[in-house]
């Protein structure tokens, strides 16, 4: 099979759509975001994002994207390749073609998230450079106006919206170090990128970095990241309003009872119906939160970081 990779075009949707509209099929009652997304994939490709498709036989047969998400650091996301085209190196191809295109950018490192249950994916990754980086879960806690941490065991602990705190707990936290020093990126959804002052900093204006602080110190740091609205997974074409938090961290189970509170009645605030707060899959992470009350979600999700600095 001769591939030839080369940028996306609007008139290559019929085809992505043939072959994504059924991914993980077995798993997810919403099918594949490509075929919805591919459309303003194309539309919006510029300096900051590059969008490609492998042809073969005058068909688009794979695609993948990727964006710039700093000066010195790329995310790559959505690659598919067709049934019938694999084994035949368009993963390959494609994945060579936007690490160039990072490369020319400046860029050092280029990121990418996969499944933990996606064993082809993850394999496919190794495959083409990606190392393993971190792994990550969502918790998800209830929006609550009236939310409140357990008396008894939070006693003296408060979360308050103090960026600075929230940066220094942040830099010395446990979390940082099992999460590679990322947080959710505060403009490409689904994608991890490293987390600076700056954007902690960001957040003080509209109140929306928490620190846990006591007596004794600061116990914990969340910031949110974003809002948006989601179609519900009943697939009826209603809409939920989701606010997302790109990371949560704290010491121990009074500091997350506290943190998880503070960030259910934050979202009550924002409108949400849904939650999401990045934490480290560690087992003191995820038991802290299902022992604070919190929904967990079920798999962890896996990064995977490729270094630019050694390739041609």
């Amino acid at each position: 099979m001769t591939v030839e990779v080369r940028q996306a075009r609007p008139e290559d949707h019929e085809d992505i759509v043939a072959f994504t509209s059924d991914t993980w099929s077995d798993r997810f009652d919403r099918g594949d975001y490509i075929p919805e997304v591919f459309p303003e994939w194309v539309e919006s490709d510029g300096a900051d994002q590059h969008t490609v498709v492998a042809e073969a036989d005058g068909r688009a047969v794979g695609v993948c994207q990727v964006v710039a998400l700093s000066a010195h650091e790329a995310w790559a996301q959505g690659m598919r390749v067709a049934d019938d085209a694999r084994a035949n190196g368009v993963a390959e191809a494609m994945n060579d073609a936007c690490f160039a295109w990072a490369r020319d950018r400046g860029a050092t490192v280029c990121r990418n998230m996969v499944f933990s249950w996606n064993a082809p994916g993850l394999g496919a990754a190794r495959g083409v450079g990606y190392d393993p980086a971190t792994e990550f879960r969502w918790a998800h806690p209830d929006p609550d106006r009236d939310a409140r941490a357990d008396a008894n065991g939070a006693s003296g602990l408060d979360a308050v919206a103090d960026p600075d705190a929230a940066w220094s707990y942040w830099q010395r936290s446990d979390a940082a170090g099992e999460l590679a020093g990322l947080t959710l990126d505060p403009e490409e959804s689904w994608a991890l990128s490293e987390a600076t002052r700056d954007r902690f900093r960001a957040a003080a204006d509209e109140r929306r970095a928490f620190a846990v602080r006591g007596p004794d110190g600061t116990h914990g740091a969340a910031v949110r990241t974003r809002e948006y609205e989601r179609e519900r997974e009943s697939g009826d074409g209603d809409t939920e309003r989701w606010v997302e938090y790109g990371v949560g961290a704290w010491d121990d189970v009074p500091a997350a009872q506290t943190l998880f509170a503070a960030v259910a009645r934050d979202a009550a605030d924002r409108g949400a119906d849904r939650t999401r707060v990045l934490i480290p899959e560690t087992p003191r992470h995820v038991s802290d939160a299902a022992y604070a009350g919190i929904a967990v979600s079920e798999n962890p999700d896996f990064v995977m970081a490729a270094d630019l600095t050694g390739r041609s």
